[in-house]
This record gives structure tokens, sequence and C-alpha cells, in this order.
């Protein structure tokens, strides 16, 4: 078997739906499934959580993104599973809506001017 052969991933296999976590690596997602379980002792439900490293082929996931997940082949030392398809799409940045990018006020330069307006506006009030 090749080492750039395609990931298959059986009809029975199973299936998972969770959240990408981070994608910062080429073509490796993490995800991250969250669950709440009873505790076997004291009966209070506790939320638990799987980390998994998955395979995405055509790096078409990104951070924020509901996934469906399905278990395959070995693909390197921690990926053991593959996205099947994107449930839900993470919203998209307000930078990335308008298609430019937003100033960002600097507060250090702004703080002496907002406090001598406000100053200013608080006398005029006074009298």
């Amino acid at each position: 078997m090749s080492r750039k052969s395609p990931v298959v991933i059986p009809e029975k296999s199973p299936r998972l739906i969770g959240m990408v976590d981070r994608d910062v690596q080429d073509r490796t997602r993490r995800v991250v499934i969250s669950y709440s379980a009873r505790h076997p002792r004291y009966g209070k439900y506790v939320r638990k959580r799987t980390v998994l490293q998955i395979h995405d082929e055509t790096n078409d996931s990104h951070a924020g993104d509901r996934v469906e997940i399905a278990e395959c082949r070995p693909v390197s030392r921690t990926k053991r599973w593959a996205l099947v398809r994107i449930v839900e799409r993470a919203p998209m940045k307000a930078e990335m809506v308008y298609g430019e990018t937003v100033k960002v006020k600097d507060p250090l330069k702004d703080a002496g001017k907002t406090a001598t307006k406000s100053a200013a506006t608080k006398k005029s009030v006074k009298k």
C-alpha cells in the first residue's frame, strides 16, 4: 500500500459528531466531542470530552465547524479517524464579512483623550 493512498471509510465504521477545535496543521484537525455522564458514586452529571485527531484530506474544515467523523485505518501515529462531512460551518468573523480589516483603536493613545473629554463633560454637567 502506497503512502499516498486515499483513506477509505468503511460503511459500517462508527461515526461521531464533534467540533473542530484546532486547524493549524496541514490535513489534520483536532475534534472535541463533549458529553455528560453520570458519576458512578455520587450520581451527579459530569461534563466530559473526548479529543481526537482526524484526517481532513482537502483542508476543508476550520475551527468552530461541526463535523461528522468516522473511524478508519491508521493514517499516522495519532490519527485513526477521518472527516466524513461538515455538518455546520462556523459563523464568519466580522473582519472577514466585508472583505476589509477593521482598525483597532489603541487604548493607551485614546485613554488620555477620553479621560479629558469625560472630565470636560462632567464639569459642564455640574454647572
